[in-house]
């Protein structure tokens, strides 16, 4: 139990210090032929900072628990 919470804690710092990720993706727009037409478009998912404090709190919590057993 030890592990997985201190597994969620890492985690919960990287959350907290990276607020977000992006990425790309292509997507073929016509295909006329040994002709393609495509086009590259960036996507983002953002998340708030205190959501890594709340996991941070979730790892604490888990390993206080598995102490108690």
């Amino acid at each position: 139990m030890k592990k997985v919470g201190i597994i969620i804690i890492v985690v919960g710092i990287l959350i907290t210090i990276f607020t977000g990720i992006s990425f790309r993706t292509e997507e073929e727009i016509v295909e006329i032929g040994d002709y393609e037409l495509t086009q590259e478009e960036e996507h983002e998912i953002n998340w708030a900072p205190w959501a890594g404090v709340v996991v941070i709190a979730a790892g604490v919590a888990v390993i206080l628990i598995g102490r108690k057993k």
